[in-house]
């Protein structure tokens, strides 16, 4: 079962910087928590603030496809999970982007635009396969966000990165995002902590992916 996008976190020192304008009803992260309890978060859990006027949010997700990816239904999971996010953001009337990379480098799976009701038609034919240039989908999602925040200065953006970490790459955070997140998909029992380094190079949270999807 796909868990929803968590969409703000409280402040803190260097997790992200709060935008002038937040129209986008957040997660009350401290009640979410103390609802949650000990197991997995669920979408019954979360516990939302008061919705505040303003531009919408643009989501930017940025997809490792990656050959790692495919072991142990990696990928399958990254896209379950957009394809879920997807129909919340669409029911808030929130703009999404899907940036891929791999062996063939990065590329545009979705420009900025209002999240689809339905998103299976192209989600699931994403591929995977080679290298994981991680670096170069940071940067493609960067000139993204440029061309969004360029359209609309006042609009918050946020972006989630999707991968197992498996790379020895360390791109730079990414500035025009108001903040970072980093979905956690390494499931090997030999763990690298990949996608926790870049985390914490950014200061901003990594998410388990057990904690969106219950792991058989």
């Amino acid at each position: 079962m796909a868990g929803q996008l968590p969409d703000e976190r409280a402040p803190g020192p260097g997790r992200w910087r709060r935008p002038r304008k937040q129209a986008q009803a957040g997660i009350h992260w401290h009640r979410t928590l103390l609802n949650k309890g000990p197991g997995p978060l669920q979408p019954g859990h979360l516990v939302y603030r008061p919705r505040r006027g303003g531009a919408g949010m643009l989501y930017c997700l940025v997809l490792d496809c990656s050959a790692s990816m495919l072991r142990q239904d990696k990928l399958a999971m990254a896209k379950g999970l957009i394809s879920a996010w997807a129909h919340q953001l669409y029911t808030q009337r929130s703009a999404l982007a899907v940036v891929g990379f791999s062996g063939q480098g990065a590329y545009i799976l979705r420009p900025p635009s209002r999240a689809p009701l339905c998103s299976d038609a192209w989600v699931a034919p994403i591929p995977g396969g080679g290298g994981s240039p991680v670096g170069a989908g940071i940067q493609r999602a960067q000139d993204l966000m440029a061309q969004a925040k360029r359209r609309h200065p006042d609009q918050p953006i946020g972006l989630w990165l999707l991968t197992d970490g498996r790379t020895t790459q360390q791109p730079p955070r990414p500035d025009i995002a108001d903040f970072c997140e980093v979905v956690d998909f390494e499931t090997e029992a030999i763990r690298l902590g990949g996608a926790q380094r870049i985390a914490r190079a950014w200061q901003a949270p990594c998410w388990p992916v057990s904690a969106f999807i219950e792991m058989g």
